[in-house]
């Protein structure tokens, strides 16, 4: 069985500058829960890894956000896929913790808890902090053009990172890859 990790916001929902901070914000882009019951279906674990600072900054609680975890997974298994885990970082950017991306704290923890090599396992997301994380544990980076993905795209990425324009353009390319 292979593995994929997806960032959450601005990858599987639309990503917002003021944060999603209930069930009611939190809005899949089209397609990405289709795209990743595709990946189930061919044998995929699907990971996500977030950054959720917002937890830190007082703007919603641990509860809330395992509430909007559990909307996701809901209107996901209504296409008929699932996520396996959500592995998240709760603290702000300077707390200075392992866990919070750009650092692989939760790539390594991810590793760790499956028993798996993480060299090159896709790892899907939309700003530099995604792509770092990745290359840090020897997964394979893939930036996607939805969310931050298009500012993060015109400000430079690091050299050999796959550019599609949403989710479910990766896991074409991952699955039906004769269509690239």
């Amino acid at each position: 069985m292979s593995l994929i990790i997806l960032d959450r916001d601005g990858v599987i929902n639309h990503d917002s500058d003021d944060f999603i901070k209930d069930p009611s914000e939190w809005e899949p882009i089209d397609g990405s829960l289709e795209a990743i019951a595709r990946l189930n279906y061919a044998g995929y674990r699907v990971v996500v890894i977030t950054n959720q600072s917002g937890v830190a900054r007082g703007l919603y609680s641990v509860e809330t956000l395992n509430r909007i975890h559990s909307k996701m997974r809901r209107m996901l298994a209504q296409v008929g896929g699932k996520i396996e885990a959500v592995l998240f970082c709760s603290h702000a950017a300077v707390d200075g913790c392992e866990c919070r991306k750009p650092q692989n704290g939760l790539y390594q923890d991810l590793a760790h808890r499956l028993r798996v090599n993480l060299d090159n396992v896709p790892a899907v997301g939309d700003s530099l902090r995604d792509l770092q994380a990745a290359i840090s544990s020897n997964a394979k980076p893939i930036l996607v053009k939805t969310g931050k993905g298009e500012r993060t795209l015109a400000a430079g990425i690091p050299e050999g990172v796959a550019v599609y324009d949403d989710l479910s353009a990766v896991v074409t390319a991952l699955l039906e890859p004769s269509l690239q």
